[in-house]
């Protein structure tokens, strides 16, 4: 299949598209506007709905009334943007209805700027809105993997009727590169059991999220904790890199792993043995993974931010191995010869 040149918004925009995304909702915000432009060209066209929301409110609950009919549907934004969709996020996840939002994140906190960064992670990864869920979250490096994942993201929804998020960055969703599409996927009508598609002749469904009575609310938690529990044993992805022989791990994830893997090469024409384990889903987290793969090895975890993923680091590794860390923060991205200086001195 011939390779074609896509800026990364645009490619996650094409890939939700021809995984036969039927809806899409979103409001305008740096660095990922490019997504809604797309999709404002592309959706009308193909007889499917496009709406530019008033706001990040307004676009996740109709994202939610969305869901509740069955289609395939997704929202963009980036980090404010996502901070503002929370309460809708955890109705969804309460509601058991299958969605997909892409975050493409910006430096912050507060508006900060639309330079790329990974402060984001405690938020998408721990689940970010009220009560005790966590989205599924995919992590892509590359155009071609932002491609793969969001197409990933609609079956996962699909198959456990819940919020899978994919988290990029303002680097990933700004560069072109050369990717190969995938075949348009025809929008198939399914009828869904649970969905709200009129009675017609059958019991009526209800879709909601408030559960009157503290038992009710814990049988529904149960419930959505047993789901979690499937998705941990049966959803984890990772990647290795130059791991087989290496004395240092760098673990890190998305734009900061693709930087890494330049300097583990770079350290590697310097004899220094050193591999990379990139986590592709950050939640579920590949603690056991991790921890089988860098056992008695010193680790460096890579992040643009002030450490967040380390910590999910230090858990996998119990204490029994000294985990470092080399960050930046606000959007400074970090040269491969900077990160090559930390691993010198690991070494």
């Amino acid at each position: 299949m011939p390779k074609v040149l896509m800026k990364g918004n645009e490619a996650i925009a094409e890939a939700a598209i021809r995984a036969g995304c039927e809806a899409y909702y979103g409001y305008p915000i740096t660095p990922q506007t490019e997504v809604l432009e797309y999709m404002a060209r592309r959706m009308p066209v193909l007889g499917r709905a496009f709406v530019q929301a008033e706001s990040e409110l307004g676009a996740i609950n109709m994202v939610y009334g969305a869901a509740c009919t069955g289609v395939r549907v997704m929202t963009t934004t980036s980090s404010p943007g996502y901070s503002l969709m929370q309460e809708g996020v955890s109705y969804i996840v309460c509601s058991r209805v299958p969605a997909v939002v892409v975050n493409v994140m910006r430096g912050g906190p507060g508006l900060g700027n639309i330079q790329p960064a990974q402060g984001d992670y405690f938020q998408m990864a721990k689940g970010g809105g009220h009560g005790d869920y966590n989205a599924i979250v995919l992590a892509p490096s590359t155009v071609q993997e932002t491609i793969d994942l969001v197409i990933e993201a609609f079956d996962l929804a699909d198959k456990y009727r819940w919020l899978v998020t994919v988290i990029a960055d303002g680097m990933i969703g700004q560069i072109m590169e050369p990717v190969e599409l995938p075949e348009m996927k025809e929008v198939e009508r399914r009828q869904q059991p649970w969905a709200l598609t009129g009675a017609k002749g059958r019991p009526k469904n209800v879709i909601t999220s408030l559960y009157l009575g503290a038992a009710n609310m814990e049988k529904v938690n149960l419930e959505l904790q047993a789901v979690l529990g499937e998705i941990t044993a049966k959803e984890v992805r990772y990647e290795t890199f130059m791991s087989d022989d290496a004395d240092l791990f760098i673990v890190s994830y998305g734009t900061a792993a693709r930087i890494a893997k330049t300097a583990i090469r770079q350290a590697r024409e310097e004899g220094i043995k050193v591999g990379l384990f990139r986590p592709i889903t950050v939640f579920p987290f590949p603690y056991d993974e991790l921890k089988e793969s860098a056992q008695g090895k010193k680790i460096l975890v890579v992040e643009l931010n002030a450490g967040q993923m380390l910590e999910d680091v230090q858990l996998a590794m119990k204490n029994e191995v000294p985990v470092n860390f080399y960050g930046k923060m606000g959007g400074v991205v970090p040269l491969p010869d900077d990160i090559l200086e930390e691993i010198k001195k690991l070494a």
